[in-house]
């Protein structure tokens, strides 16, 4: 595993375009939690649910992308915990809405993946995760490495 300044250099490099950077600080939050809601949707075997509505698929990727972020920059893992609480209120709220939560997420996820290659059509270059599937998981960390640059944190 490289370190987390080597995937955020690399990842910055497909996404120079304005309008792309945009769309990802947008869709990239999006499909972060639509993703979690598709997994939140699907039944947990009693055996592994627990006692409560909080042990579910969704919240085991949690964990093991906690895991990754924590392996890559402590500084950014922390960070990421508000975002994983942000994400997790998000999803409970979709699910309270009058039809599926699955039904939900999944237009959500799709609608932000378009906005995704929209971006990536704008900047003339292939998604990051085109290379790399790890770059899947840098896409959240490359908006927060971001936002600790423009309040001046370092990130590693």
């Amino acid at each position: 595993m490289q370190a987390v300044g080597y995937y955020l250099e690399e990842y910055a490099k497909d996404h120079r375009n304005p309008v792309n950077k945009a769309l990802h600080r947008v869709c990239v939050p999006a499909i972060a939690v639509s993703l979690l809601g598709l997994l939140w949707a699907i039944p947990v075997p009693a055996i592994l649910a627990g006692p409560g509505r909080y042990a579910n698929w969704a919240t085991g990727l949690i964990a093991l992308a906690m895991i990754y972020y924590l392996l890559l920059s402590l500084r950014l893992a922390l960070g990421m915990l508000p975002v994983i609480v942000v994400a997790i209120v998000l999803v409970d709220g979709l699910s309270a809405l009058p039809w599926p939560l699955w039904q939900t997420s999944l237009a959500i996820f799709v609608v932000a993946w378009i906005g995704q290659f929209v971006g990536h059509a704008a900047e003339g270059k292939q998604p990051s995760f085109f290379r790399d599937v790890q770059f899947l998981l840098i896409g959240p960390l490359w908006i927060l490495a971001d936002v600790y640059r423009r309040f001046g944190i370092r990130v590693a």
